[in-house]
């Protein structure tokens, strides 16, 4: 948003981001390059904002900055994708871990169904994306894929929703009440085909199917969640065995 005559970036964010937990953190321009998120001696640590932070590239001055980086340039977090067992750790996985149980779907889907598969943009910032490709399509029935919070780790807001125990089939959140007849219907789907599964009430936020749900005259739509830790985190975790449910859930609500 701005650079200092120090050559420090100011920044803002772009959807759900804990501002607590980035100070220290690297993150990486388009352009390959790279700096460390720093924060201002702040009096009072309650006075932790956005506001407070910058960027460091290694530069001197704003002349050197701008050589490497302009107003408008986004940078994403650098991490590292870890494998670790059934569990999978990397940035981003909301909602690249949604987009690529589409992807698997869409390889193995065999139906005579017309099905349109849609990557959405700027989910995190108010359902755009969305609501712009449900108007144009104007489905008859929509399964928005997303991730969700678990209730497993030490102190965390109780919720039914674990690592390790199947897809997530969402039955409310702040976007979105699923049809009954909705929701009944994975479930059926899901235990006709021996998938496990979990019934999800997420109690804030909400996914692409607030959107798609209020569309033209209105879509009944459902959610797929795969269960995430440290949502917004640089270092999300799923597991394996989520995912492969979430494939197959998928799949076989479309051939259905």
């Amino acid at each position: 948003t701005h650079i200092e005559d120090e050559g420090f970036l100011r920044f803002t964010t772009i959807g759900g981001v804990f501002v607590e937990q980035i100070v220290g953190r690297r993150v990486v321009f388009k352009n390959g390059v790279q700096g460390v998120i720093g924060v201002e001696h702040l009096e009072d640590k309650k006075d932790f904002r956005i506001e407070k932070l910058y960027i460091d590239i290694g530069v001197k001055n704003k002349e050197e900055a701008q050589k490497y980086v302009n107003i408008g340039d986004s940078a994403s977090f650098a991490g590292e994708f870890i494998e670790a067992g059934d569990r999978l750790i990397s940035k981003a996985f909301d909602d690249r871990i949604g987009c690529y149980v589409a992807i698997e779907a869409l390889k193995n889907l065999k139906t005579e169904n017309e099905v349109y598969f849609v990557f959405t943009v700027q989910e995190e910032v108010g359902l755009r994306g969305a609501t712009t490709a449900a108007y144009n399509i104007h489905p008859d029935f929509a399964v928005a894929v997303d991730v969700t919070l678990t209730g497993d780790t030490p102190k965390a807001k109780k919720m039914s929703v674990s690592l390790g125990k199947g897809a997530a089939i969402k039955v409310m959140d702040r976007s979105i009440i699923v049809s009954p007849y909705v929701r009944e219907m994975m479930i059926e789907v899901a235990k006709e085909n021996g998938i496990p599964y979990q019934l999800e009430i997420l109690e804030f936020g909400g996914t692409d199917a607030g959107a798609i749900n209020l569309s033209r005259g209105g879509v009944p739509s459902g959610v797929i969640s795969i269960p995430t830790r440290y949502v917004h985190s640089v270092s999300e975790m799923v597991d394996k065995r989520d995912v492969e449910a979430s494939i197959s859930l998928l799949i076989k609500m479309l051939e259905k």
